[in-house]
């Protein structure tokens, strides 16, 4: 250990936050400090308070600032443990979580770029509603980032003459961005790790089905009575000119890009085939494997980008609106977030041992059965918080982490994990991806989208007694 490592070990055996290295070479969270969260938390408060308090300065070095966090784990890290432990902190996090993630939103947001909604109708809340619904249907088939891309701009095109335009957004995050997924592996993220775990295919179709559709249904009328009143407020504002007016006939909406379709489901069969076949073989980088099948897998994707931005003509991404800014932005963030997560994570698996031992407890009854209705609400906050994918496969494996005992003797357990992650990242911004991307993309075309805690206020207000009417229904 340098003498620089060594003064730091004092220093945080001082504060009792020098952990011990898990068998694997990771952090082992039994002996860990709420200390060590430090980092993680502080991302999350740049990205909440400083477009708010220093928008400029986020504006222009975000990316720095989300820097400066990871380095803020990794670089104490290294000191205490040494530079291999560090790397391989680092190459885990990368390879077996964040290549992948960012490989796979990469991949949808160019294909889903690439597809038009030509012509524009006027955003009435009989359209907008049905475009809400649309949306919802698609994301458990092409994935809540897919039709998150496809549909969010005809959304906007189709509100941007109004002065009330914030709403439609919101619920658009709220629906189509996340509880939409919750019916397949490839809607969300959570559901296709659990795929990957063995849960079958069209499980979560069946057994979360009657909740995803009630939570549908509630949001859609209240958006609907809502853009009515909103509507007829619009009557006593001064008209705004319609920047994109709309279009007549009998069929004002049309489709170009078709030709990306076939590169769409090209996607799904790459997924779906890297999870059928496994082949047994794992190049070992830095104490992390990475299987053969998941290395062809994002290879195949970036292809399948690459075959979408060859052959789709340029002025379908320019109609499009479409740049790099919100992918860019989700993946300069999401690299802080999956480094500075590690110790968090890891705190969590250590169960009653580590020192969120008492959040573990509240999934748990005396005699030592789950107790559901906090798989549920613990999935599902710490979802819209740390990210909803990790958090599933730390409930996942909290609850046994055996798919077959999940899906049929504690099937209420797994119903309430994979709940609470796919409709729960809905709370938050950063729960799911494609709720910053949706907002850097509404924001860009001068929506004045909430900022992070009044997002929050909106997601209370219409989510929290959803997810209650949900427990009562389905977990208690």
């Amino acid at each position: 250990m340098t003498g620089g490592g060594l003064f730091l070990a004092v220093m945080f055996s001082g504060m009792g936050v020098v952990p011990a290295l898990a068998a694997e070479g990771g952090p082992d969270g039994a002996s860990l400090s709420l200390f060590w969260g430090i980092p993680f938390a502080g991302i999350l408060l740049s990205i909440a308070l400083m477009p708010l308090l220093a928008a400029r300065v986020w504006h222009h070095h975000s990316g720095k600032i989300a820097l400066f966090w990871a380095l803020a784990f990794l670089m104490p890290f290294g000191a205490v443990f040494g530079v291999e432990a560090a790397a391989h902190a680092l190459v885990h996090a990368a390879l077996a979580e964040y290549v992948p993630f960012i490989v796979l939103l990469f991949t949808l947001f160019t294909v889903a770029g690439g597809i038009l909604l030509t012509g524009n109708i006027n955003g009435t809340p009989a359209v907008n509603t049905g475009l809400l619904a649309i949306g919802t249907l698609l994301a458990s088939v092409i994935g809540t980032t897919g039709a998150s891309m496809v549909m969010i701009r005809p959304l906007l095109r189709a509100n941007d003459h109004r002065h009330h335009n914030v709403h439609p957004v919101v619920f658009f995050i709220f629906l189509v961005s996340n509880i939409g997924g919750a019916l397949t592996p490839l809607g969300d993220p959570p559901l296709f790790l659990g795929f990957l775990k063995g849960v079958d295919f069209f499980w979560t179709t069946r057994h979360l089905a009657l909740e995803t559709a009630l939570l549908v249904g509630l949001l859609l009328a209240a958006f609907y009575w809502m853009d009515r009143y909103f509507q007829a407020r619009e009557a006593a504002l001064p008209k705004r000119a319609d920047p994109t007016p709309d279009t007549g006939g009998d069929l004002p909406l049309g489709l170009r890009g078709r030709r990306n379709l076939p590169v769409l489901a090209g996607v799904i069969v790459v997924i779906l085939a890297s999870a059928a076949w496994q082949p047994g073989i794992a190049f070992h980088i830095l104490g992390t494997d990475v299987p053969l099948q998941a290395v062809l897998r994002d290879v195949a994707l970036l292809a399948l980008a690459g075959l979408s931005l060859a052959m789709t003509p340029a002025f379908i991404r320019e109609r499009n609106g479409f740049d790099w800014e919100p992918i860019a932005e989700v993946a300069r963030l999401f690299a802080a977030i999956f480094l500075a997560i590690v110790p968090v994570i890891a705190m969590l698996r250590a169960g009653s041992e580590g020192p969120m031992g008492g959040l573990v407890a509240l999934v748990t009854r005396p005699d030592g059965e789950p107790f559901v209705p906090g798989y549920f609400w613990m999935t599902g906050v710490l979802s819209a918080f740390l990210d909803n994918a990790p958090t599933y496969l730390v409930f996942f494996n909290l609850a046994g982490g055996d798919a077959a005992t999940l899906m049929t003797t504690h099937a209420r357990t797994l119903e309430a994990i994979s709940a609470g992650a796919v409709f729960m990242g809905a709370l938050t911004y950063v729960g799911n991806a494609p709720n910053f991307m949706v907002l850097a993309i509404a924001r860009s075309r001068g929506v004045r989208m909430p900022g992070f805690f009044g997002y929050i206020g909106w997601s209370a207000l219409f989510l929290l007694p959803g997810f209650v009417l949900v427990t009562w229904l389905s977990f208690l």
